[in-house]
Parts: structure tokens; sequence; C-alpha cells
């Protein structure tokens, strides 16, 4: 795991909900009416999150419902946010 990786997701609150709503694949919109965070800074996030490769898009082709789902990495970091308590 990275910690970089996993600093840059606790630094933000907005952040942290996003990565700890992907515990499943989800779309933006889904996360953003579970969140009630705007779809914008959701999509801002993945698109952060795909960048460190934290995340992947299962359906690039797509213009919109795009799924997002964790990497390998970014499960690793779930775990540990999960175990800390964060």
């Amino acid at each position: 795991m990275e910690w970089e990786d996993y600093s840059f997701i606790i630094r933000g609150k907005t952040r942290r909900e996003i990565f700890l709503s992907l515990q499943k694949p989800k779309t933006p919109s889904q996360i953003s009416r579970e969140l009630k965070i705007s779809t914008t800074h959701v999509s801002r996030a993945l698109k952060e999150f795909s960048d460190k490769n934290l995340v992947k898009c299962l359906t690039p082709k797509e213009k919109s419902g795009r799924v997002y789902k964790l990497t390998g990495s970014g499960e690793k970091i779930l775990d540990t946010l999960k175990n800390s308590g964060n």
C-alpha cells in the first residue's frame, strides 16, 4: 500500500466518504445520491482516484452511468481505513 495515497484520501472528508462508499461498484450518480454530494465533486474525486490507480472504470465506453470499483491497491487502503476507524 502507498501511504501517500492513504494520506491523500484521509486529508479530505469528501474524498474519504466517496472512497468508503466504493465498497461495492457504483456509478457517480449513485454515490452522489447516497452521500448527498454533488455529482461534480464525486466525478472529480473518482478522476483523482483513477489517476492514482485506486479505482477503475468498468464501463469506460459509456457516456453516462459509468460504473467504478476499487482496484487491488484501493481495496488495501479501504481495509486500512476500516480498521483504523477513519
